[in-house]
């Protein structure tokens, strides 16, 4: 039982290690020595071991928000404890407490997108931003696999249960259903962080094709537009 956590993440680790190597061949065999690119219609000269570290940077920074995604939510870990040990005073300390851990837990990922937003940004500009997000969903393969653990373990749990299997399936199944958990949270983690880059890229594209220079926030229209767009997730959600 104890096994079945460190294997799924080392699937990742490997995964990101082989991505990184074969990034550099790609790069190297792929991409001319130096190429123009434009900034919002100014040149800017791009030489091929940049663009390496743009998709690197993008990469690594989502092993991070998934090694960090693993210790909020894996039950091998103190915070998870912490939140099974609240439930002791009634549910709303453990409410209160879940929740703040929750909040708590997207500290470092955004530090890490905003690391790599400012370092593919130097080198490539908006392209960069562009491959940051493009190195970080290429392992998305190996995640989504190791996403499916749960669910399937969880169905074989219950199926074992109506059958009137041993309690020791049930057991089993359940291990592998709680380290299946912590892969789904590590599986959305790896997407909310590409999706940030992505619509970074996506927003600096209408710009540059829009033809518009500046963006204030003072205008009615774009805080409204803000206000709005920041309450859709929780709308959708509720």
């Amino acid at each position: 039982v104890k096994e079945i956590e460190p294997s799924l993440k080392k699937q990742l680790i490997i995964s990101t290690v082989l991505m990184t190597v074969g990034i550099a061949i790609v790069s190297w065999i792929g991409l001319p020595s130096s190429f123009t690119i434009y900034n919002f219609g100014a040149q800017k000269v791009v030489k091929n071991w940049q663009l390496f570290l743009c998709v690197a940077v993008g990469l690594w920074a989502g092993l991070i928000i998934g090694f960090v995604t693993e210790y909020y939510t894996s039950n091998a870990y103190s915070p998870v404890q912490d939140v099974a040990d609240s439930c002791r005073t009634g549910a709303a300390t453990n409410v209160i407490f879940g929740l703040a851990l929750g909040y708590k837990s997207v500290i470092i990922p955004i530090f890490a997108i905003a690391v790599s937003i400012f370092v593919s940004f130097s080198f490539a500009a908006m392209y960069g931003i562009a491959v940051a997000a493009l190195g970080m969903l290429s392992t998305i393969a190996t995640g989504l696999a190791i996403d499916a653990y749960g669910p399937i373990s969880d169905n074989a749990g219950g199926i074992a249960e109506m059958a009137g299997m041993s309690h020791r399936i049930r057991e089993r199944t359940d291990a592998l259903d709680a380290a299946g958990n912590t892969t789904a949270a590590i599986g959305k983690g790896f997407a909310i962080g590409s999706a940030a880059l992505v619509s970074l890229a996506l927003f600096g594209a209408f710009v540059s094709r829009a033809g518009i220079t500046t963006v204030d926030v003072l205008t009615p229209k774009v805080f409204i537009g803000l206000i709005v767009g920041a309450m859709l997730p929780y709308w959708f959600s509720a």
